[in-house]
């Protein structure tokens, strides 16, 4: 057995993006999408820079409950975090450079990058910089008197320039891609060019500076700590609080400076200095920042895109209400696979029934133009008791939340807020309807968020169902969450059907792996497929281990991080991980249970996180009906099977390329190919 038992959670996580980053040299797939995929890994990493690198660099772990790392070990976890960036980096640029872009080329797109304008262009672009640009540029000297200091994840130039003799002044300039596109494209000869805001201002800076020599031109970006600091006691209640904290969290503390690397050592020094960056990891980088923005290149070309898959509608009836449909039949969505209007069907039929008394529901994250909480606001409007828990402290979604959440409460819904300490992730909805003395109730339970926006790219599953045990037990949850406590000895609820982080989910979980240790001992098959995002909490990677050694066959598909090592003799050779990134971001959570050949099924919100067991709501609800529970069962084989998109984790954390035998199976595909036939 090797001397260590995990791996660490943010390695393992920076493996995971560097898979994302990866998928940008993948031949098959289409030219704009793997320009995306190093958008997203873009915008992964400088999210690593706002949440991790600040754990990271004050030598602390948060990835065991109780335990600490000690320094030196953290120290070295640091070094070689730094080095895989830096290698990644390093990649990312070879990718764009000498594969991406050529391609582009190839096929009539001109994206200038790291060179010069064409003289053809000269005349064109400068246009567009003096009528479209120049006004938003905020040119700021830097001397003893500067007080402004850049904005988080901004862009900006660091201008050297001398006003007659050896005299040098330093300027901040802005570069406002919040404002305006971060690409210029217009045609020249049959062909498009495509180019950097960045350059457009680079190459008519004489524009802006005038009379002055230009000695240099660099860019720069600082990012910063995301935490919010929360206290327990406010005197203006958590929206107030949490709406302070937000005005302050683009001056949190920097994390990472990043700078052109051909930027003057003295230079560098004297900006370090002036903004007070001795403690952020100084990082070089290109001439290019927020490469996250290549999401947005203005490339339309459809041969370069996915092929479309639209989204099926799942068949059913539009002459009666969805509720009794559900009175049949549980339902289940498969987003993005399957179209996202039940659920909003769902929404708005509660909306405008009159017999509806009451709805109930958690958002954690909010489209920014949600037809959900509309629908919410109407019930409320229409005289429903709409009660509605918002949780406002879901990472980079605060803003949006609390917007929606002051537009709900000024229509008459109640809106609850989580305690400071623990965040409400659970996915779940309640509908109460009387009719005469009748009282019936249906729901949502689901893996991922009521977003309509996000449930065009996160595939997540949503089940529809009327099961009055499940749903008493919803109703359960909602009243202890309108209470805003945390869950503890005194004000336990016991759940027979629920799993429920707080109260019984971990205790539940072990019992289920338990069950499959006691019938390997007896020579039963005993096997269990796990699939969720980010697997860290100890308690539950001990049980795994041990149910390897007992003989478990363990299967997991893990998105993200991954704290197990598989495949170590007598610890983990009987599990297996697998990692599948492709066109959309895998997000449900499923667990099956052999259970001696009469398997149970389980989805729901929570991955294996000390965040999610130990200080969220979450839930997790068993699959009752049978033929869905075969449908989740064959749609989770079917990624077990692929040997297109997946790679296997190894014991030293390595990728390994499935090996192809018989078909090739690439399961997003297939799964949406399956999903149709059940329309049929």
């Amino acid at each position: 057995m090797p001397d260590f038992k995990y791996f660490n959670r943010d390695i393992s996580w920076l493996s995971f993006n560097h898979r994302v980053l990866e998928e940008a040299t993948i031949a098959t797939v289409p030219l704009i999408e793997r320009i995306r995929f190093l958008s997203i890994y873009s915008s992964n990493l400088d999210e690593f820079y706002r949440v991790r690198m600040p754990v990271l660099r004050a030598l602390k772990n948060i990835g065991e409950k109780s335990e600490t790392i000690d320094a030196d070990e953290q120290e070295n976890i640091l070094q070689q975090a730094t080095t895989m960036v830096l290698q990644q980096q390093v990649r990312f640029g070879e990718i764009l450079s000498t594969q991406l872009i050529p391609q582009l080329k190839d096929n009539g797109i001109r994206l200038l990058y790291n060179g010069d304008l064409p003289q053809s262009l000269k005349e064109e672009i400068s246009d567009y910089f003096l009528s479209e640009v120049l006004a938003f540029l905020q040119p700021v000297a830097l001397n003893a008197d500067t007080n402004f200091f850049p904005g988080n994840n901004k862009l900006y130039f660091i201008i050297q320039l001398r006003n007659g003799g050896d005299k040098e002044e330093l300027v901040l300039l802005n570069i406002p891609s919040d404002d305006l596109p971060r690409f210029f494209s217009t045609k020249c000869d049959g062909e498009q060019f495509i180019c950097f805001l960045d350059d457009i201002i680079r190459f008519n800076l004489d524009k802006l500076f005038k009379n002055v020599t230009i000695d240099g031109c660099y860019s720069i970006k600082i990012t910063r700590d995301a935490e919010l600091d929360l206290k327990d006691e406010y005197p203006g209640g958590l929206s107030d609080q949490i709406e302070q904290q937000l005005q302050k969290r683009d001056n949190g503390l920097a994390t990472r400076f990043l700078h052109q690397a051909d930027m003057p050592l003295r230079t560098l020094q004297l900006i370090i200095q002036h903004f007070g960056l001795q403690n952020a990891i100084t990082v070089e980088g290109g001439r290019y920042h927020n490469l996250k923005d290549l999401n947005s290149l203005p490339v339309n070309t459809p041969a370069l895109l996915y092929d479309k898959w639209p989204a099926i509608n799942l068949p059913v009836s539009v002459d009666e209400p969805l509720t009794a449909v559900m009175a049949k039949q549980d339902l289940l969505v498969n987003t993005p696979y399957q179209s996202y209007h039940t659920i909003l069907r769902f929404f708005n039929e509660a909306a405008n029934n009159p017999d509806v008394e009451e709805i109930n529901v958690t958002l954690y994250r909010v489209a920014s133009d949600s037809k959900i909480v509309n629908a919410l606001i109407s019930a409320a409007k229409n005289g429903k008791q709409v009660k509605v828990v918002v949780e406002l402290k879901a990472r980079f979604d605060e803003a949006n939340n609390l917007k929606w959440a002051k537009k709900m409460k000024n229509a008459g819904v109640q809106i609850i807020y989580s305690v400071t300490a623990l965040k409400v992730h659970a996915k779940v909805a309640l509908v109460k309807t009387r009719k005469g003395d009748r009282i019936t109730y249906s729901g949502l339970l689901a893996t991922g968020n009521f977003n309509e926006g996000t449930a065009r790219f996160y595939t997540d599953h949503i089940l529809l169902t009327t099961n009055p045990e499940i749903l008493r037990e919803i109703e359960l949850l909602f009243l202890f969450l309108a209470k805003r406590q945390k869950p503890s000895a005194e004000n336990q609820i016991k759940f027979n059907h629920l799993l429920v982080a707080g109260f019984n989910l971990q205790a539940e979980f072990l019992a289920l792996i338990d069950r499959e240790i006691a019938f390997a001992r007896q020579g039963q098959p005993a096997s269990i497929i796990i699939k969720m995002n980010n697997l860290e909490e100890r308690v539950m990677i001990n049980k795994l281990y041990e149910a390897s050694q007992a003989g478990v066959k363990i299967q997991l598909i893990i998105r993200g991080i991954c704290c197990l090592i598989p495949g170590v003799k007598g610890m983990s050779e009987n599990i297996s991980i697998k990692r599948i990134i492709d066109r959309y971001l895998e997000h449900g959570r499923v667990f099956i249970f052999n259970n001696n050949g009469n398997p149970e099924v389980f989805m729901g919100s929570a991955d294996w996180m000390n965040r999610n067991i130990y200080h969220r709501i979450e839930v997790c609800f068993p699959v009752y009906d049978n033929v869905i529970k075969q449908q989740v069962t064959h749609l989770v084989n079917l990624q077990l099977n692929d040997n297109v998109q997946a790679v296997e984790i190894n014991s030293h954390l390595d990728q390994v390329k499935v090996e192809t035998k018989g078909d090739a199976v690439q399961s997003q595909k297939a799964i949406y190919q399956y999903l149709k036939t059940l329309n049929k």
